[in-house]
């Protein structure tokens, strides 16, 4: 008798189903690790104080403005902004990973800059801060950001790479992320 392996009661179209079915399933499970690691519970606040010194630099407290309240919306940690007398610093604070946390260059954007990146720099410690510079109405900053590990000293230069660690418990926080402010200087110093 000479049976159709691939006729209308093989069992391989099933197979080759389930096999799409179970795919599509494991790779939805995996996009929505990230959503599930940032939708629980919250995580408590920092109670700590602020830090007086940034940089080794004494730094002051300003208060937030209009704009700092709307972009810090529903932001899942403190937020507080500094001088130094020389630049501005903004301070998040956070105890989890998430999602809301962002690359700075987003939030200029959002409020009307170009963004543009440039090197990165090293901070005072050796640790280094992605870079760029945001532009508006003829002015320039230069704009610094880096995340730290409050308690263990780690450093990353972009929010993405703090992010992955911290989601994978590489980095258990809680983290300060800071952004630091000045006018940009649009000459290069010459050497003489």
């Amino acid at each position: 008798m000479n049976v159709d392996r691939f006729g209308p009661h093989s069992s391989r179209p099933i197979r080759r189903s389930a096999t799409i079915g179970l795919a599509v399933l494991l790779a939805l499970a995996a996009a929505a690790l990230p959503l599930a690691a940032t939708t629980g519970s919250p995580s408590p606040l920092i109670t700590s104080p602020w830090p007086t010194r940034f940089e080794g630099r004494p730094i002051s407290r300003i208060p937030a403005t209009a704009t700092d309240k709307a972009l810090a919306g529903d932001f899942p940690g403190e937020i507080a902004r500094f001088s130094d007398g020389h630049r501005q610093i903004v301070l998040r604070r956070l105890s989890a990973a998430t999602r809301k946390l962002h690359p700075a260059s987003d939030c200029f954007r959002a409020i009307g800059y170009s963004v543009e990146p440039v090197a990165m720099r090293i901070a005072p410690d050796g640790k280094p801060a992605a870079c760029f510079t945001a532009t508006r109405d003829g002015h320039t900053l230069l704009a610094c950001e880096q995340v730290r590990g409050i308690q263990a000293g780690e450093a990353w230069p972009d929010i993405s790479s703090w992010y992955w660690a911290a989601l994978l418990g590489r980095s258990t926080g809680p983290w300060t992320a800071s952004l630091t402010v000045e006018q940009a200087s649009l000459t290069t110093a010459t050497p003489e």
